[in-house]
């Protein structure tokens, strides 16, 4: 029996195309190139049949990290996340230099219609981090 190796995040969400491009930018992912035989996406959802305009977005995987995928749904966020995102930019710091890294991409995040929630300040025990949401509500951690 073989280990599965690779996943994919799906995010269930109205605006799959706006919802992958704040993505992009908070994870400084380029943006992928259209599909063989296509100068763009536009034309791609334009030439596709059953495909209506942005149902979806991807963003594909860059190394070893996962393909992030985003999908329409008709339904809002009704609750919480039960899984969720924490974006890595404090890695390796402590203190007042991993806040001040934190903070400095808190507002960058905010630049880009993220929200942010709650500062959760070091203790003695655990380092700082920053709850936030994106631009549709969904919570994620900069840790």
């Amino acid at each position: 029996m073989s280990l599965i190796k690779k996943v994919q995040i799906t995010f269930d969400c109205a605006e799959p195309e706006r919802v992958a491009r704040f993505w992009r930018s908070v994870l400084g992912y380029d943006a992928p190139p259209a599909p063989e035989g296509f100068d763009s996406w536009d034309e791609f959802d334009r030439g596709t049949p059953g495909r209506r305009g942005a149902d979806w977005a991807a963003i594909p995987p860059v190394g070893d990290e996962p393909r992030l995928y985003f999908q329409r749904v008709p339904e809002g966020k009704a609750a919480k996340n039960r899984v969720h995102l924490d974006v890595r930019a404090g890695t390796g710091l402590v203190g007042d230099e991993r806040l001040a890294v934190l903070e400095a991409e808190c507002a960058r995040l905010v630049a880009l219609g993220a929200v942010h929630d709650q500062t959760l300040y070091a203790d003695g025990e655990n380092e700082s981090c920053i709850n936030m949401r994106d631009i549709e509500g969904n919570e994620f951690c900069l840790d």
